[in-house]
Parts: structure tokens; C-alpha cells; sequence
């Protein structure tokens, strides 16, 4: 295992935020109180592909009530001044459910503040948020976020779902990149 603020192989990675056993231990206690918060219930955990599923498939294994697992796909308009558009929607409904959607990361939380809104039409018993990575610097929309794996500075991150272009999705860890690397 690297230590934590290693400098990483690939010439793009700056510094290793959060190593492998950081977030598998993070993502054991949110298993835990999501597990004693909905205990006696079924739980409907909801991700936003393709970012949000490494997260999801580790927490949902450290949840120990019973739950079903769904996945929608967003994509924002081009040039659309922030709009989004569903691209792939729930295969389940939801009405009547407790929903808990599982984020990687929630940034200035406009595409998750729409899809809020979106699944409260349905009509849920309960709609909260779990989410990895919480970077509040760049917040514009008030959001309810239950559950928080970690603060995350004003950096742009990858690895553990989160991707630059397609790449580094694969990575065990959260890594920040090199300055250069974003203009």
C-alpha cells in the first residue's frame, strides 16, 4: 500500500488523498449507520452510473439490512446552461420505498439537486444521500446530505469511480491530479 500523500506513478496523479484501506474503513461505518438508521426496513440504494457504482457495490456489501440496488445514467445538455437529461431511469419504481442515492462525489450539487426533485415526484417514504466525497467549496445548490464519507478540498479527484476522460476509474484509491493536467 502507498502511504497517504505519496507521489503516484502515472505522470498526471499528484498525491494520493484517501488510500485503499482509508476508504475501505470509511465506507464500513457508512455501512453501519445507514444499517442501524434503517434497521427493520428495506432500503432501495440508487446510483448515478458510471461514477457512483465502485462506491455502491462496496457499501452495499457493509449494509446489513435487506436492500435492492438501482441505477439511473444523467448527462448534461450541451450548452444547456446546466440542464440535465435522464439518459437510462430506474427499472423500479419507488413510491412508498425508502430510497437512499449513493453518490461518488457531490460538487456544486445542481445535477444532484434536479435529481432530487425528479425522484420526490415519485413519492418515496424517505429520499437521502450518501455520498463519498463531499467538496462544498464549490457548492451552489442546498443540499441534504445524510451521510458523508469525506471532505473533499477544490481539487479535481479521481480513481475508486471517478474518471478524467474514461481513465483511472480502476484505481483503489482517491487521487488528486497534477495542476497542469487542467490547465
Amino acid at each position: 500500500m502507498r502511504p497517504r500523500g505519496a507521489v503516484l506513478a502515472d505522470p498526471v496523479l499528484d498525491r494520493m488523498l484517501h488510500s485503499q484501506d482509508e476508504i475501505a474503513e470509511r465506507v464500513a461505518e457508512l455501512g453501519a449507520a445507514i444499517s442501524e438508521d434503517y434497521r427493520g426496513q428495506e432500503v432501495a440504494l440508487v446510483t448515478v452510473l458510471r461514477g457512483g457504482l465502485i462506491f455502491l457495490a462496496d457499501l452495499c456489501r457493509r449494509v446489513d439490512v435487506p436492500v435492492t440496488l438501482d441505477f439511473m445514467a444523467i448527462s448534461s445538455y450541451a450548452g444547456g446552461g446546466g440542464a440535465v437529461r435522464i439518459t437510462k431511469d430506474l427499472d423500479d419504481p419507488i413510491e412508498g420505498r425508502h430510497v437512499l442515492v449513493v453518490e461518488d462525489i457531490v460538487d456544486t450539487g445542481l445535477t444532484l439537486h434536479y435529481l432530487l426533485k425528479m425522484l420526490r415526484q415519485r413519492r418515496p417514504a424517505t429520499l437521502e444521500v450518501c455520498t463519498l466525497l463531499d467538496k462544498d467549496a464549490r457548492r451552489i445548490a442546498d443540499l441534504p446530505l445524510r451521510y458523508r464519507g469525506f471532505a473533499c478540498p477544490d481539487r479535481f479527484v479521481v480513481g475508486y469511480g471517478l474518471d478524467l476522460g474514461g481513465r483511472f476509474r480502476n484505481l483503489p484509491f482517491i487521487a488528486t491530479l497534477k495542476d497542469e493536467v487542467m490547465g
